[in-house]
């Protein structure tokens, strides 16, 4: 049973320790799942709050990296290569245009596209990302040692990869 006072809550998860999240009895049988829930719950919290305070959301770091390794990109492309939809891209691209941090040019090979841009403003911005993300890897991996990261990093990846093959496989999320 995990815990599930304000005490438990406190202190860190190490091996052999319990979630400080109940684990409701329904979700019993998919222990793995329920614990990537509540890591991305938390690391999202956690990645939001030290966003903040560079001006950024949760979702549009992302989307500045690409654009400052990859230059101008059209809006579609983007939604692809972030594995994201149109409405959410569309509200990022807005936000990040309001703040001054990506302008829109006319595409020159399509006239009905428009390229997403980093702006001047937005370089400056990019050593701050990149010190959250320094700080949100060492939040997240604080007690590990090099090989427990690597170990954790193999395994988060052959997670994604199983998930990447159901999502390509209708039978793979068919009804038992």
């Amino acid at each position: 049973m995990a815990q599930d006072t304000p005490e438990a809550a406190e202190g860190p998860v190490g091996p052999g320790q319990q979630a400080t999240v109940p684990v409701p009895t329904a979700a019993g049988s998919g222990p793995i799942s329920h614990a990537i829930f509540r890591l991305a719950r938390l690391h999202r919290m956690f990645a939001g709050q030290l966003l903040r305070r560079i001006g950024l959301h949760p979702g549009q770091e992302l989307v500045m990296m690409h654009l400052w390794e990859l230059g101008a990109r059209r809006q579609a492309d983007l939604v692809r290569l972030l594995d994201s939809d149109a409405a959410t891209m569309t509200r990022t691209v807005r936000r990040l245009e309001q703040a001054g941090f990506v302008r829109r040019r006319p595409d020159p090979t399509d006239k009905r596209a428009s390229l997403i841009e980093p702006t001047a403003a937005s370089h400056a911005l990019r050593r701050e990302v990149e010190r959250v993300w320094s700080q949100l890897e060492d939040i997240s991996t604080a007690g590990l040692s090099d090989e427990e990261r690597a170990a954790a990093l193999l395994t988060l990846e052959r997670l994604e990869q199983n998930l990447v093959q159901a999502a390509a496989s209708p039978d793979a999320v068919a009804e038992p």
